[in-house]
């Protein structure tokens, strides 16, 4: 079937005319933001971006060195570098970008690429109707010169550079105007002449460059990276947008609020009324709800910073911290995947049972992006906690189920800061036990992660879960408190509905009635509702909502009436659940986890409670395997399948 762009409604391009649907597209096929660490030795990357067949750009930059941003293109071939923070002619280096992929690419030992132990990040985007497109042609010094493009949108901004020559780096940016430019390479602000654009905006078809030598010198070569903005074109409907370069101007104390219809995984920023740097973020490297953010600048060489400017992602947007005062800005910001639904749950969901002298990375190959875990050390121990770190939050900052703790940070348990995986650090206090690990990926229709700021008073908050949530897990960051379980079975006392009942994570009560938790008002499949509670909105506090959804073959939300003996529980899996979370509702009972890792076989399943810190209890047999979820039995140690008493659980597969 032959893709047709998209504009405007579905509808009007999948039936009106000619009656061909639309393809979808996703973001997580088109951009990659990939972090690895240096061999010294040739090395491939697998980020799954499509390059060798459909074309595009991959800009590589080390983090823990001073090295130049190297951008290599298919359009240039591989071997054939430029860099963001020189004006030096295009490269031949034979072992730098060598080759490009299916699934990635493939690099040598040069040292802006490669240096054993050093660390880097790649940002790849793909040629892709409404998203990029790259572009090169040849000078002609006349005043005007127009050239095609395949964006098939309007640009929205444009960065250009000659190929052969020693040159600049000029951007066209829709809020600047197309008489207006600054340099990628240069910290200055903005610069009007007519000279670089002609006095004339690109079109979804062409663009025009004026007779500037850094655009359009007779004898030289450019390449032009074209970027869309808010063009559609994305999602199962064709009418997401993935990408938007837009501008915003800060408050008396430096800080501006974007929306953008989308949380953003990558952000690029320019002060335009003043000399300032370009500074680049991303969800990989850092890109979280508060604190200093890890930068790079492409305008310099400089490892990477922590500090600078700050864009605190929310649902919605992000809220620009610069520290700088009414002053203006542009940016580029791309949406954050995966937008597709999820039917393979080994790519979002994974586990992990470690020695206690581990300390290597844990990845998996067929995982997306680890954006939360949850962590049990010292399982054979009495003071085991249980962690939960996730980066929205930021890299080791951790909330313990079995407390009303505040947030705190420990960079001795996790480091998420990896691409496909995370690092578990436990050597340094021991981990009598080894540690049990489950790893989360944020994905529509499964799990998502929103943290907001309490108003104190009845709201909504926006979620991208795509779906109505049907388990919501809440704590307040910075205040001690309980942690608050919606669940859509949740029925305090049998009567009342789940918006107006609760139960905590961090204790054995049973369910209570509570309708300022909620605002007795169900979550939809963008927004939740929190009342005027202490415990989920308490005003001015920062706090945590875990979102999670029945997605067939993947995820599952339910609960069942106990029998007193053995019942299955039927969770549409076809291999039977590697992670079922338990707890009775209707009287006093632990948060009991099981997971394969550890062992759910016909016999003693090992299990933990995410209530207190006891060590694993290794001696009943209260789950057993069944493909379709799980099968539960009745023993006095765990009391999950007592007759007529209510329960609520959520399975992974």
């Amino acid at each position: 079937m032959p893709l047709q762009g998209t504009s405007g409604a579905a509808s009007q391009d999948a039936f009106g005319g000619s009656g061909v649907a639309v393809v979808p597209n996703f973001i997580e096929e088109v951009f990659s933001c990939f972090l690895y660490t240096g061999t010294g030795a040739t090395q491939t990357i697998t980020n799954n971006i499509d390059l060798s067949t459909k074309g595009g750009l991959t800009w590589i930059k080390g983090r823990s060195g001073a090295t130049g941003h190297r951008l290599t293109d298919t359009a240039r071939g591989a071997t054939k570098s430029i860099a963001s923070n020189s004006t030096a002619a295009e490269a031949t280096e034979s072992t730098g970008l060598t080759a490009f992929g299916t699934t990635g690419f493939t690099i040598g030992a040069d040292a802006d690429y490669n240096t054993s132990a050093d660390t880097y990040v790649s940002w790849t985007f793909r040629e892709q109707p409404k998203f990029f497109d790259v572009v090169t042609y040849s000078g002609d010094a006349n005043s005007s010169q127009i050239i095609s493009h395949n964006l098939g949108a309007v640009p929205g901004c444009m960065i250009i550079r000659p190929i052969n020559a020693v040159g600049d780096w000029p951007v066209y940016h829709r809020s600047m105007g197309n008489t207006s430019t600054m340099w990628l390479n240069q910290t200055g602000g903005i610069n009007t002449q007519l000279k670089w654009w002609n006095n004339t905006s690109p079109t979804a078809t062409q663009f025009t460059v004026g007779n500037d030598s850094d655009v359009n010198a007779s004898g030289r070569t450019y390449v032009a990276y074209l970027f869309a903005h808010d063009a559609g074109g994305f999602g199962t409907a064709g009418t997401d947008n993935v990408i938007s370069c837009g501008s915003f101007t800060t408050n008396g104390s430096g800080v501006a609020t974007v929306s953008l219809g989308y949380e953003p995984q990558w952000v690029l920023i320019k002060r335009t009324d003043d000399v300032d740097s370009w500074y680049i973020s991303d969800n990989m490297r850092g890109l979280a709800v508060s604190g200093n953010q890890p930068n790079l600048i492409p305008d310099g060489s400089y490892a990477e910073l922590v500090g600078g400017y700050n864009a605190y992602p929310n649902a919605t947007g992000f809220t620009a911290n610069v520290g700088i005062g009414s002053s203006s800005f542009i940016y580029i910001a791309i949406r954050r995947g995966p937008m597709k639904v999820p039917t393979d749950p080994n790519n979002v969901f994974a586990l992990n049972l470690a020695p206690d002298t581990s300390t290597a990375p844990l990845t998996w190959t067929t995982y997306s992006t680890v954006d939360s875990v949850l962590t049990k050390r010292n399982l054979s121990s009495t003071n085991g906690n249980n962690i939960f770190i996730d980066r929205l939050r930021g890299n080791s900052a951790n909330l313990l189920t079995n407390t009303t703790a505040i947030e705190s940070t420990n960079a001795n348990i996790t480091d998420l800061t990896i691409s496909n995986g995370y690092i578990q650090k436990l050597v340094s206090t021991g981990g009598a036990g080894g540690a049990i690990t489950y790893a989360f990926s944020r994905a529509p229709s499964v799990f998502d992660i929103v943290c907001y700021t309490g108003t104190g008073s009845a709201t909504t908050f926006n979620h991208n879960l795509g779906v109505v949530p049907e388990m919501m897990i809440v704590r307040l960051r910075n205040f001690a408190s309980n942690w608050q379980i919606y669940h859509k079975d949740l029925s305090a006392f049998g009567t009342e509905p789940a918006d107006e009942s609760r139960i905590n994570l961090n204790n054995t009560n049973a369910a209570t009635t509570n309708n300022l938790i909620w605002d007795s008002t169900p979550p939809t499949s963008t927004v939740f509702s929190v009342g005027g509670s202490s415990d989920s909105n308490r005003s001015g506090n920062t706090i945590v909502n875990y979102l999670f959804a029945t997605c067939a073959g993947v995820s599952k939300v339910g609960s069942y009436t106990g029998n007193g003996s053995n019942q299955t529980i039927n969770c549409g899996f076809t291999a039977g659940t590697r992670f079922v979370l338990i707890r009775r509702t209707d009287s006093t009972g632990d948060w009991y986890v099981w997971d394969s890792a550890r062992g759910i076989v016909a016999g003693n399943d090992p299990h933990l409670s995410l209530n207190d810190t006891a060590a694993e209890v290794t001696t009943d047999d209260s789950v057993d395997t069944n493909s379709t979820g799980f099968v539960v039995n009745q023993n006095s140690a765990t009391n999950i399948n007592v007759t007529s008493a209510t329960y609520i659980f959520l399975a992974m597969a």
